[in-house]
This record gives C-alpha cells, structure tokens and sequence, in this order.
C-alpha cells in the first residue's frame, strides 16, 4: 500500500495572538487528508508543524512511517525552517500544496470589521502563498526537488486532479520498485536494440530480476492433468472468440502451457515477464493465449526478450491503462493513420471487442507453428510508452493518439489503426528522432500527463512526442 504523508506549517507565535487561527488551519488539513484518502494509500497525516523541534521529529516520523511521498501543506505564513528538517529527513518526493479556502475574500465585510487584530487573523488564514516563495528558495539552495500545486481548497478540479495524477504516479513508482521481472530464454539474435544493461533497469525502476530456464516452463506442462486441460480450453473459449479452424490438439497443448505459465508465474512471483526462444523446447510455440490471460490479469508479457517494453508495459497496466505489446507495421497515407501491432500476446482488458483466436501455418521470423491471437485496441484515446535506452541512462518516450475504426491486417496478430494530432509522417519522424527500441507498449486513455510526473518522481526525463 502507497504510504502518503501530509504535515501543514505555520508560525507558534500566531496562535496566543490570533485565538481560533490554528483550529481553523488544522480544519483545512484535515479536510485534504481526507481527500487523499483511498483504499490502496494511507495517509500519515502529522499536522501542524510550527517549531523546528517538531519538524526534526517530524522527518523522524515520516522516515519510521516509511512513507512514499510527502504533501506540504501550506496553510499559513511559516518559517522556512520549519519545513526543512522535514524533507531532508524524510528524503522522499515532496508536493507543495498552496491551497486557498476560497476563490477570494470578501473585502467589504472583511474592511468593515473594526478588530484589526481579528482582521489580521482573518487574513492569514487566507495567506497560503505568502511563504512558498521562502521554502522554495530554501528547497532550491538545498538541492531539494520539490513540486507545487496551487489553486482552491474545495471546488477545484484543476488543481485537485494533478493530486490524485501525482497520487497515481507515486503508486506505479511503488508497483516498479515491488515488481518482479522473469526473463525467460534468450534474446531474439541481431536486434541489438532491444538488448538493455538490467543493472540500469534495476537501478532507474527498483524491482527484480528473475532468471528463468525454458526447461522449467517444459517440466510444469508434464505436471498438468487432462482435467486441468479441459478447464483451460473452456476458459479459452469463454474469453476469446476461437475461430472454427482451430483444432482440438492444438488448444488442448495452448491449454497445458496456460496452465505451466500459471505456475511458473506463482513459483517465481512474477509481476511481468519477457521471453523469446530459438530452441526446440515445443512449449514456446503454444504459448500466445496463456501469456494473453496473463497480460489481461496484470502480468504483461513481452516476446522477444524486449526487457525495456516488458518495463513500459508493466508501467502503463499498474495506471490502469493496460499496456498492450506493439511496433510500427504499416503507414496509410490515404487516410493518415499508422497501422501498428505485434505477434504474440494481446491485452483482453483492452480489445475492441473479444480478442480472435486463429491458426498460423508459421510464426514469421520465429520456430514453430499454432494458435495466435487477433485484436485491435478499443477506439479512442490510446497513450504510446517506450522506455529508450541512451548511453548510460534511461528516458521515457510517449505519445498520445486516437485508435480508431477501419480495416486491419486479419493476419493473426494485435494491430489497430492510430491517428495523431501530428501527421503520420510528421509523427514517425518526431518519434524515431528520440532514438527508441522498435517496440511500445499501446495503453487506453492519455496519460501522458501521468507519465511525466511518474518520470519526475523516479528523476528521469520524459519526452512527449504529442
């Protein structure tokens, strides 16, 4: 669970001078812990912080609490150096929250108040902007990295809704740094741009890496039972659209991979997968509907070894956009759109309508023959992610377009029309000009704004193509 704190700041000597000033202020937070409350965060909410003795304890709290992110509410003039014990201890991402309690004072009633000392008080509980100026100096000579948010309390959806984006983001840093990646076979020969340096995908996103032998997937399938198989292939026909010429044998051995695949996922407490393999090992070839069911349950799986889409693919499911396995097929310059897809798993989660099941004669460029998947990405708005390698260092790379409706290539495989708002020439040259793999990962929705806070978080950079 994502583990969010939240401390305000204001100045001691206020409250013997102003009576009901920090009530009020304490109102206000608790007013946003509530709002950032959710089934998967807790919220360690600390209060008021008006002494530097309290807020070195407070980073003491925070860091016990083991918290994710922080929110720094600021309520009120504070002192600068009642916020910086804090974040330095914590050592943490650190939000700004400049929030008014209203769209502005009411200055006739305010000015026609006799008790100035009423008056002042009535002011500062208005005066959230007056430090931020302050503790971003303060941040900045510190080399803290900070964020801000300024608006409205209540009834601001500009500002309320870059909360619960930072909110997501923070909660796919946490599913990254928690994930378990099982690397399975070995890289698809000669595409030396798929090759990745693990020990920066570990240091950039947290996690682990599982090694894992073809040969242990091939002992699981003999472990399965013809009971297990008959399930497996009712569950196929339940969650696909299995066309006729599909044969018995050949969903019978899908089946029994499905089942080992479950298996070895639960074994190795995997979180997403990436695999390819040019041996003769008869379990790769039957393997596309079983990763399928694991890519729709949350687990991605990524062919050809591509370690860095398996990433990207992880990051877009853990937003709730699914995160769908694709490359560059075709361009149609009569209509402006890019057709793009790939062999191997499809995300059901994400289909326009219910995912074909059809038999291939031969894998293009692959071993083996048998049952593959037909889809296309719902219509609407879809993101692009790829996660690019420079020298030395990781960036992401995204995009976001509209699928939309037309014909595809009924060839087996995932592939869907897109249009973006740049031209399809315009957009294939932007894009490659980033230096990306050859492979995304396809969400729904445009998060592209998710993203780049996800990026800020995890300290990378993030270039949006559209």
């Amino acid at each position: 669970m994502l583990r969010v704190g939240l401390f305000s700041v204001g100045l001691h000597s206020y409250w013997d001078q102003f009576p009901g000033l920090l009530p009020r202020l304490n109102e206000y937070v608790d007013r946003v812990a509530h709002r950032l409350q959710r089934n998967d965060i807790e919220v360690i909410n600390l209060g008021m912080i008006d002494t530097p003795e309290k807020a070195s304890e407070a980073g003491h709290a925070f860091r016990r609490a083991d918290v994710d992110l922080i929110f720094l509410y600021v309520t009120t003039y504070a002192l600068s150096s009642t916020v910086l014990p804090v974040v330095r201890r914590a050592k943490v991402p650190v939000i700004v929250l400049n929030l008014s309690p209203g769209e502005a004072l009411d200055y006739s009633s305010f000015n026609a108040r006799q008790d100035r000392q009423k008056m002042t008080g009535e002011w500062l509980a208005w005066c959230q902007s007056c430090p931020v100026p302050e503790i971003a100096n303060v941040f900045h000579r510190c080399s803290v990295p900070f964020r801000q948010i300024t608006g409205l309390l209540e009834n601001d959806t500009i500002a309320w809704k870059e909360i619960q984006e930072w909110l997501d983001a923070a909660q796919v840093v946490r599913t990254m740094e928690h994930n378990r990646l099982g690397l399975m076979g070995h890289y698809y020969g000669g595409m030396l741009d798929v090759y990745t340096d693990l020990t920066l995908q570990c240091a950039t996103f947290g996690g682990h890496i599982e090694m894992i032998e073809v040969n242990e997937l091939t002992s699981l399938c003999g472990e399965v039972s013809a009971v297990e198989v008959e399930g497996r292939v009712a569950q196929f026909r339940e969650a696909f659209d299995v066309q006729a010429d599909c044969s018995a044998d050949e969903l019978a051995c899908a089946a029994k991979t499905s089942v080992a695949l479950d298996r070895l996922v639960a074994r190795h407490r995997l979180g997403s997968l990436a695999y390819y393999y040019s041996g003769d090992e008869a379990v790769i070839p039957s393997i596309i509907l079983g990763t399928s069911l694991l890519t729709a349950r949350g687990i991605p799986v990524a062919g050809e070894y591509e370690v860095k889409n398996a990433q990207a693919m992880k990051i877009m499911d853990a937003f709730g956009a699914g995160g769908s396995f694709t490359e560059f097929y075709a361009t149609d310059f009569k209509d402006d759109v890019i057709l793009m897809g790939h062999d191997g798993p499809g995300h059901l989660a994400i289909a326009e309508g219910k995912i074909r099941v059809r038999p291939l004669p031969v894998y293009h460029g692959k071993m083996g023959r048998g049952l593959s998947v037909e889809m296309s990405v719902k219509h609407g708005p879809v993101t692009l992610l790829s996660v690019v390698e420079n020298a030395g260092s990781l960036k992401l790379l995204t995009a976001q377009a509209e699928s939309v409706p037309g014909p595809i290539l009924e060839i087996g495989n995932t592939n869907s029309r897109y249009r973006f708002p740049l031209s399809a020439r315009d957009f294939i040259e932007a894009w490659n000009s980033q230096g990306p793999a050859h492979h995304c990962a396809i969400g729904i929705g445009h998060i592209g704004s998710k993203i780049q806070k996800f990026s800020d978080l995890l300290g990378i950079t993030t270039i949006q193509i559209c």
